[in-house]
């Protein structure tokens, strides 16, 4: 009768779908860090006794349309969200624009974000537009992402 020695079998681990597991993390990771920050590249800055920050205001103006298809409508200008007539505009964004403002550094100052309504009449847009651009302070319109 011939003995033969048993075979032993050895304990496997598969590591097949590790490979998967592996590239997806990485994946996951490189995708994450690029949209944590998309438009800045990571460097270390120099340093300095005295830095200028630069202090500017945004104020959103938000024009809307209330009671819309009724007799009693009407324009409403918002800034953040304080009802203004349209005849106090000048002074306040004035007395804003002042508040901020900087001659020895231009940077800074009063930025506006327009809020127009796409249901408002173009008058009414460019009467608000033109009260901002006579006063001198920058101003930005604001949209919404298009999905078509």
């Amino acid at each position: 009768m011939k003995i033969g020695r048993r075979r032993r079998e050895e304990a496997e681990v598969e590591s097949s779908a590790m490979n998967d597991i592996m590239f997806f993390l990485m994946l996951f990771f490189l995708i994450a860090s690029t949209l944590a920050n998309p438009n800045v590249i990571n460097i270390t800055l120099p340093k300095a006794k005295t830095t200028t920050a630069v202090h500017t205001k945004t104020l959103p103006i938000t024009v809307k349309v209330a009671d819309k298809g009724t007799e009693n409508e009407r324009v409403e200008i918002y800034f953040e969200q304080k009802l203004v007539a349209f005849d106090d505009m000048e002074a306040i964004l004035t007395e804003e624009r002042d508040k901020y403002a900087d001659p020895s550094h231009p940077q800074n100052g009063l930025n506006v974000v327009l809020r127009l309504e796409k249901d408002l009449e173009v008058q009414d847009m460019v009467d608000v537009m033109q009260v901002v651009a006579n006063l001198g302070i920058k101003m930005v319109l604001a949209t919404d992402k298009s999905t078509k």
